[in-house]
């Protein structure tokens, strides 16, 4: 946790010399830095959008999206209101999910607006100097050396040192007889990154890890010793592409790889942490960068709404509604320390790192307590939701097992599922967050 703390205070230490700066702040592709106009509304709030299915399906732009960011972005291509784009893939670095927006909605984003599920791992510095195992596809080496690790195999790396484990595909079995390759240290640690390209291959290779407490020259030891840890990012069972139905994401790979470790175990896997939506801790970080946008601006109103804009219920709605929840409490309170009543809604201790003590001491001393009060949840008719298969009403219904698609660690709350509003698509829901808020850009 220690490491945690000195990474958001060289976050705090950067945002406090973009505040002290004059006018004229300038960034070489950003959309958001310039000398504030006098003339020019100030917002009260910021905006959270999810990607895939809100802004994109797969490659494709929802042209809905074309026509929310010309209300966005003013005619020097700066936005009018901060944004966060917070998304749950996890197979590319931050500057090329931002190159990758700038290039699909004509508008320059930084990768500060960017917030990618596995963003959070740059805080988890207790791990970086030991080796961890990596799983999920993509620059996954480049990907965890940018998050702060230092010592990294991959799923290929472990497969090519040990060709006998790899065993599903007769196609890729060892022709002749071979023996292991040693050349690996011991895993320390597990990273899940995203779902993988061959799954067989990434189940086996990751229970063999955890069964052999990451030294893969010994047997499975499957009771008795204690299980390496365990993080990942993106808790997605589904996400929406070009195709009519929702695909398998990585909460899918989730639950093969947790029932597998529970039948050959007989207990249940555990995780040191998860990120990604919902985890609350995405969304205060996320207003952390809203705050800091607003600073860069040099716009004096503070951020005291948010609206999150999302597709998923069990995702991008859950996640916001929870983050309102802390929100609210901690208006009432004025109390930091709410944020274990929060914490409990998720029924795991998993989903944030660190303890209660901990995390509050890290808000309020490093990310500075949120001036935002409320985070609205607005719902997207354009992905993974379904208007015409809504929640039931009747909570008897078993919902948690008919409706629910979050994580095993997440507990079901029907009211953190109910989003504030729901709209057709993103434009709509700028216009409805523009005529709420009565802000009229110029």
């Amino acid at each position: 946790m220690r490491g945690l703390l000195s990474f958001f205070r060289g976050l705090h230490t950067v945002s406090n010399r973009q505040a002290k700066r004059k006018a004229g702040i300038v960034g070489s592709r950003c959309g958001l830095c310039g000398t504030q106009s006098v003339n020019k509304p100030q917002p009260r709030f910021g905006l959270l959008f999810d990607i895939d299915g809100v802004l994109v399906r797969g490659r494709m732009l929802i042209p809905a999206a074309k026509v929310a960011f010309e209300k966005l972005v003013d005619s020097q291509g700066q936005f009018v209101v901060p944004v966060v784009f917070v998304t749950n893939a996890g197979n590319c670095l931050r500057q090329t999910k931002a190159d990758q927006l700038s290039h699909i909605l004509g508008v320059p984003i930084t990768q500060d607006q960017v917030i990618m599920s596995h963003s959070p791992l740059r805080m988890f510095k207790k791990f970086h100097e030991k080796c961890v195992m990596v799983s999920g596809q993509g620059p996954v080496l480049e990907i965890a050396k940018n998050v702060g690790f230092k010592n990294v195999i991959s799923i290929d790396m472990v497969r090519e040192s040990y060709p006998l484990l790899d065993m599903v595909d007769h196609n890729r079995r060892p022709k002749l007889p071979s023996s292991p390759v040693v050349n690996l240290p011991k895993v320390d640690a597990v990273v899940l990154f995203g779902e993988p390209i061959r799954w067989e291959t990434n189940l086996q290779l990751i229970i063999d890890v955890l069964l052999t407490s990451g030294n893969l020259n010994s047997p499975h030891q499957p009771h008795g010793i204690p299980q390496l840890p365990l993080l990942a990012c993106n808790m997605d069972l589904m996400w929406m592409a070009e195709a009519n139905s929702p695909r398998f994401g990585h909460g899918t790979f989730l639950v093969c790889l947790e029932n597998i470790y529970k039948k050959i175990t007989g207990i249940d896997l555990k995780y040191e942490a998860l990120m990604g939506k919902p985890s609350e801790l995405t969304y205060h970080f996320a207003e952390y960068l809203i705050r800091s946008q607003a600073m860069q601006r040099q716009w004096k109103l503070p951020i005291t709404s948010l609206y999150a804009i999302g597709d998923n219920l069990m995702t991008d709605i859950y996640g916001a509604n929870l983050y309102n929840r802390f929100l609210e409490e901690r208006a009432a309170r004025k109390n930091p320390k709410a944020v274990a009543k929060v914490a409990a809604a998720t029924g795991s201790s998993t989903a944030m790192p660190g303890g209660e003590e901990e995390m509050d001491s890290m808000w309020e001393s490093e990310l500075a307590l949120p001036s935002a009060t409320s985070c609205k949840s607005i719902l997207v008719c354009t992905g993974v939701y379904n208007p015409n298969a809504e929640v039931p009403s009747d909570a008897n219904r078993c919902i948690k097992e008919t409706v629910f698609h979050g994580h095993r660690d997440f507990r079901f709350d029907p009211a953190l599922v109910e989003p504030g509003h729901i709209v057709q698509d993103i434009a709509e829901a700028v216009d409805l967050i523009f005529q709420q808020e009565k802000f009229v850009p110029q």
